[in-house]
């Protein structure tokens, strides 16, 4: 009788943890299981919490209440497109060499880890989602050889059993870098360089969307994801993301060099 998929993962795990002792991706100490962080790594991980604006998880402070259902400034002036962001970390030292660690040093095995950080920040996905990731133009894809927004959509569906729309958007249009621009400046580059995947049109109409991204900077990117998904006619669109830039929220802590935002 073969064995099941929990079986024969209980069967190779000591092997694989024998010939590859399990170590925190970040600074390499012993851990106790792949795919986690030692102690001293997750301290230094930043969770937003306390009270948050319901729209965009912007830190509100603590006099407000854990209960409070507040929204912050900025949404309450330009109310964002999308019905709320999940984040995992807030982005520091810790977080960006995560992010990196995936995009750029091609360490997918941290895609699991990193998911399930995200998954108990989301919320109201009762009911039927699409999960859809930020796509890249097809240059960057072939260098890179994977689209980590989409590694992460993957284990998100897997992990919340929604069903995950890998083609759902397009970006048909190459963009520059985007470092150093303002948001306005961001949002010209990005206009037109995404677009709904025509032959999902059915599939997107009336849909309610997960949008995932790596890391969220200034919004433009996904800004520019939602104009599409909105050309689309989806009914509602959520962000779920790994981390997010917000300064003000880190109280002290040194700001960093903005991330890639070319995906």
């Amino acid at each position: 009788m073969p064995l099941s998929a929990a079986q024969f993962s209980a069967v190779l795990t000591p092997i694989v943890d024998f010939v590859f002792p399990p170590r925190c991706p970040l600074c390499g100490s012993p851990v106790a299981a792949h795919g986690g962080l030692c102690l001293g790594c997750w301290g230094k991980i930043v969770v937003p919490s306390g009270t948050c604006c319901k729209l965009c998880q912007r830190p509100m402070g603590e006099q407000h209440g854990a209960e409070a259902d507040l929204l912050c400034a900025p949404c309450m002036a330009e109310p964002p497109r999308h019905t709320g962001i999940s984040a995992a970390t807030l982005y520091n030292e810790p977080s960006r060499a995560l992010v990196l660690a995936l995009k750029h040093g091609r360490r997918i095995g941290l895609v699991p880890m990193m998911a399930r950080m995200i998954l108990p920040r989301l919320a109201g996905l009762e009911g039927e989602w699409l999960v859809v990731p930020v796509p890249l133009h097809r240059w960057r894809l072939m260098r890179r050889g994977f689209n980590q927004s989409a590694l992460l959509a993957r284990e998100l569906a897997r992990l919340t059993g929604q069903r995950l729309m890998v083609d759902g958007l397009l970006r048909p249009r190459a963009t520059p870098s985007l470092g150093g621009l303002n948001r306005k400046a961001r949002a010209r580059a990005l206009t037109g360089a995404i677009q709904p995947n025509p032959r999902l049109a059915s599939r997107l109409s009336g849909a309610r969307v997960l949008l995932v991204d790596d890391v969220m900077t200034s919004g433009a990117t996904t800004d520019a994801c939602m104009v599409a998904l909105r050309k689309a006619k989806v009914a509602e669109v959520k962000i779920a993301c790994f981390s997010r830039v917000l300064d003000e929220a880190l109280d002290g802590l040194r700001a960093l060099p903005e991330p890639d935002v070319q995906g």
